[in-house]
């Protein structure tokens, strides 16, 4: 299981635009749901549908949930600190 804190971090370098790092450190807890979701969110800004679509299903999320990647990335990192 990812911890909070490199979550947060993953999100927060997602909203500040840094994909390479974010992406980084969501591959690296593979397997985490909010982890996965952020990848999903990723490969979505990205524009790559099918590998994004595959991340949604293994979250557990829905790829046509939000239309707005930054409300989106908004609403994991307060899922995060609901925690």
């Amino acid at each position: 299981m990812a911890s909070r804190e490199n979550l947060i971090r993953a999100v927060d370098l997602a909203i500040a635009g840094d994909w390479e790092a974010a992406h980084a450190l969501a591959q690296g807890h593979e397997g985490d749901p909010a982890a996965d979701w952020l990848h999903a969110v990723l490969h979505k800004i990205e524009g790559d549908t099918g590998n994004s679509r595959y991340w949604y299903r293994r979250a557990g999320r829905a790829f046509d949930a939000f239309s707005d990647t930054d409300a989106e990335l908004a609403a994991l990192h307060a899922s995060i600190l609901a925690e």
